[in-house]
């Protein structure tokens, strides 16, 4: 069930975001992912990706909260690694700790706007899009495997959705090479 183009372009940018010393945010972290020889008095606390514990029992009792099949490669995505942050080039992919994830993407889902904007019109987010937005599903259309095509969700103007990618996995070689050649002007 592996994907190889998803799996390698996860880690490439969760690397980068720790070379960066990107993985640091202030608060608890769960023990599984934080940094065993960190000062525990320090504010901003050190976490690591670890691989993913998501299982297909969770991944089928999401299916049913949000109504939908999820897309293959998203599931591939949700069942790689636990992280606290994965940016790739405008998009900041919802939290995705281990013991609770499937809560975040949910509060994300159901709690970030109003659902007659986002889950009634078959929207389902999965990430932030620059600061005023997020990537979605568009469920209205699905195809082969559920993928559906990727919009991008403006919450300055909620009914005027625009196309990003036919799917999640041509969303995510997007995303890496806008990153990679953002970085490279």
């Amino acid at each position: 069930m592996a994907d190889d183009n998803i799996i390698s372009i996860v880690e490439y940018h969760l690397q980068k975001w720790i070379k960066m010393k990107g993985n640091r945010r202030p608060g608890k972290i769960d023990p599984l992912m934080a940094d065993p020889n960190q000062d525990p008095n320090e504010e901003w606390r050190i976490w690591f990706p670890i691989d993913s514990k998501v299982s297909d029992n969770e991944i089928a009792e999401l299916e049913i909260q949000i109504g939908h099949k999820l897309p293959t490669d998203y599931i591939i995505f949700l069942k790689y690694k636990h992280f606290y942050e994965l940016n790739i080039s405008e998009a900041s992919f919802c939290k995705h700790p281990v013991n609770t994830w499937y809560r975040e993407l949910v509060r994300m889902i159901h709690e970030g706007y109003p659902k007659e904007y986002l889950i009634d019109r078959g929207l389902i987010p999965f990430a932030d899009w620059s600061d005023w937005g997020y990537l979605c599903f568009y469920t209205n259309h699905p195809r082969l495997d559920n993928n559906f095509t990727i919009i991008i969700w403006d919450h300055y103007i909620p009914h005027d959705n625009q196309y990003f990618s036919a799917d999640f996995k041509s969303m995510m070689l997007k995303l890496d090479k806008e990153d990679k050649e953002s970085w490279c002007l």
